[in-house]
């Protein structure tokens, strides 16, 4: 399913009321928007990566009458500056904690007392983890794809365990990497990812990305792949990804599922596709063990994408009881 097949499950394609750029410090420009109902009930849209930016059709996962759309765009990506594509661009200044901030400080300029927090793939972990620093200002969490970073979660993708499912994709992630370095994947790329020469760099960035993108959707989408290799966008996406990574997201080992009494008492569903390669379902279902508060849906006919039919349709029907 692409996104122009998405017609029949989220509402409508609409126009931002308000954009601006939030100077949010480190020499960082956070690019945001605003569409639906400027009264209408906040709703903040986390998207995936880190560094994957958002879209003009993620604001259709929420009713236009009754929601106040938010979307912004993470440091380093998107529409935000300084771009990660950026040879010179430092990462130092990006981490999960730095944007749980920026999200804090949109709030406050937006004037937002509390909003419902949507979040899926990296974005879950986003959510997650503001959600615990913040419980206060969080109305609802709509998490789908769920991600805390682990050690055998990042292996599971990036290590060599998907493999047994795409061998042949594999083969392509794994060539951009010499035989001798083989074992440590993640660390290989990274030293490639961060040479300031765009023949290392980039090749192995779209290596990377090509790699996540070919795997995320039960059936093939080749559209998909097409829009997230351009080379500027893999660039950035891949360089950010593997530098949350390498740093385990600056997150303590099994630090958001271990942390969800703090959030216990915050309405959530969490959508899972079963299918779904690049976020198995093991990580949704260790979360719903330890939170079973947070009602679980699982898809049985998807993988990982938002844009597939059943959690399309999963993460719209959260939205619409949450809406008041």
């Amino acid at each position: 399913m692409t996104v122009n097949e998405i017609d029949d499950v989220l509402y409508p394609p609409i126009e931002p009321y308000a954009t601006g750029e939030l100077l949010v410090g480190d020499g960082q420009r956070v690019y945001w928007e605003q569409s639906g109902n400027p009264d209408g009930k906040p709703v903040v849209f986390l998207h995936g990566g880190p560094g994957a930016g958002t879209s003009p059709w993620q604001r259709r996962f929420f009713d236009p009458e009754r929601y106040r759309i938010v979307l912004f765009d993470q440091r380093g990506c998107g529409r935000s500056t300084p771009h990660a594509s950026d040879p010179a661009a430092d990462l130092r200044f990006n981490t999960t904690w730095h944007l749980v901030g920026d999200l804090e400080l949109l709030r406050r300029n937006l004037g937002i007392s509390t909003w419902q927090v949507f979040g899926g793939s990296w974005g879950s972990a986003l959510a997650l983890a503001y959600a615990q620093a913040h419980p206060e200002v969080v109305s609802e969490l709509v998490l789908r794809g769920i991600f805390t970073l682990r050690r055998h979660e990042l292996e599971w993708f990036y290590e060599g365990g998907a493999s047994a499912i795409f061998p042949d994709l594999w083969e392509d992630y794994l060539a951009a990497i010499p035989v001798l370095e083989r074992n440590h994947l993640i660390d290989a790329y990274h030293r490639r990812l961060f040479d300031p020469d765009p023949a290392v760099h980039r090749p192995a960035a779209l290596a990377w990305t090509r790699w996540e993108a070919s795997t995320l959707t039960l059936r093939p989408d080749p559209d998909l792949v097409a829009s997230m290799t351009d080379a500027d966008a893999a660039t950035a996406f891949a360089r950010i990804e593997n530098h949350y990574f390498v740093n385990a997201g600056w997150f303590r080992e099994g630090q958001l599922i271990d942390e969800v009494d703090r959030i216990r008492h915050i309405p959530a569903v969490i959508v899972q596709g079963r299918y779904d390669v690049c976020t198995p379902i093991m990580t949704a279902w260790d979360l719903h063990r330890a939170w079973p508060e947070a009602e679980l849906a699982v898809i049985d006919d998807a993988s990982h994408s938002a844009t597939e039919p059943g959690i399309a349709a999963a993460l719209r029907a959260a939205t619409d009881r949450f809406a008041g």
